[in-house]
């Protein structure tokens, strides 16, 4: 007999444009990846929505795909484009 085991609860920060669009500066999520994290973050967020398609994910200070595994020891920050020179 399997079971099925609840995903992964991860620690999300956002910055910069990414926080004003979440409404907060960090939060928890349940996903296992990180293409199920975008779905979770864009329901609980939709202004989200607009800005997460240009956002860097980075999972424990390294550039995540949508196929990165989450475990509950990980921390993603969404980082938008900054702009500099």
């Amino acid at each position: 007999m399997s079971t099925v085991s609840a995903p992964p609860t991860v620690a999300v920060r956002f910055f910069a444009a990414a926080e004003e669009a979440a409404g907060a500066a960090s939060g928890t999520y349940a996903a296992p990846d990180i293409a199920a994290l975008r779905v979770a973050l864009t329901s609980a967020h939709p202004a989200l929505s607009a800005v997460l398609p240009r956002c860097a994910l980075l999972v424990d200070g390294v550039r995540a795909d949508d196929a990165t595994p989450l475990d509950e020891a990980s921390t993603v920050d969404v980082l938008p484009p900054f702009a500099g020179g």
